[in-house]
């Protein structure tokens, strides 16, 4: 046998043939922190740094297959749930995970557009996020999600607050261990990330803004706290940790393209 291991993460998301985001990126992300990936595909895009032409939801079938192969012929430590295109998908998802309930799930909800003139007008897309808030969301050992989102979510009636003293806890109210709410504005040009845990234990620390044109920095954040976790790390440890990789990636991106630029997902430190 060899001497070498490493820990394993599997991450379910789309495959992005730029290498900015999904399995591609998140296979890099893993490796520079010393975790193998393992990848379920749960759609097919067809794009480009600039923009989004299509994209193909791969059946949930696939996806239970997927992800069963490869987790019945190896140990696994953390998943990480990205973008999933289909509430079928989504069911499926849920399933598996409730089959390896022992593994810690990092769900990113981040399917969501935040600019109203792009937001999806068919009943699909609501159909989504309506069966992740049910399905996932209360298997969720960490939920990640941007603060501009989340408000969205809780004007749009997509979250119910109702009783709660804050949204991140309306997430957690549903089942969600911890919350991870990034960019979370508190006075006018300061923004902090906050980690709430159980019984609202709350820990924040300084968020900077990632520069112009880099797409939603959450799945960097997610991913690598999946990655963290699977490593051993407790949840506030890795999460600070997760943000602050996630950062210096966005610090060192570029723009090999004529959209978005690019975060380097494995990163120069000296």
């Amino acid at each position: 046998m060899s001497k070498y291991s490493l820990p394993i993460a599997l991450v379910f998301g789309p495959f992005d043939p730029t290498g900015s985001d999904g399995l591609p990126a998140d296979a890099v992300t893993c490796a520079s922190l010393g975790v193998h990936a393992l990848a379920v595909l749960t759609a097919v895009t067809t794009q480009d740094t600039a923009d989004t032409e299509s994209v193909i939801p791969c059946r949930a079938e696939q996806i239970d297959d997927q992800a069963r192969c490869v987790l019945e012929d190896m140990p696994v430590q953390a998943i990480k749930v990205g973008a999933i295109s289909s509430a079928e998908a989504v069911s499926a998802v849920a399933q598996v995970a409730a089959d390896y309930s022992q593994v810690p799930l990092v769900l990113h909800l981040g399917a969501q557009a935040l600019d109203p003139d792009e937001q999806p007008e068919d009943e699909e897309a609501e159909d989504v996020i309506g069966a992740t808030i049910e399905l996932l969301v209360p298997q969720a050992h960490v939920v990640v999600i941007e603060a501009k989102r989340l408000a969205q979510w809780v004007t749009e009636d997509v979250l119910d607050v109702s009783g709660q003293t804050a949204a991140p806890q309306a997430l957690q109210a549903i089942g969600a261990d911890w919350v991870l709410l990034t960019g979370s504005p508190q006075r006018p040009g300061h923004f902090v990330n906050v980690l709430v845990g159980p019984d609202s234990e709350t820990i924040t620390w300084p968020w900077a803004p990632p520069p112009d044109r880099v797409r939603d920095s959450g799945g960097i954040v997610s991913t690598a706290l999946a990655a963290l976790l699977a490593q051993g790390l407790t949840v506030p440890d890795a999460a600070r940790a997760a943000c602050a990789h996630a950062a210096l990636t966005l610090e060192q991106s570029f723009a090999p393209g004529m959209g978005q630029r690019i975060a380097l997902r494995m990163p120069k430190t000296s």
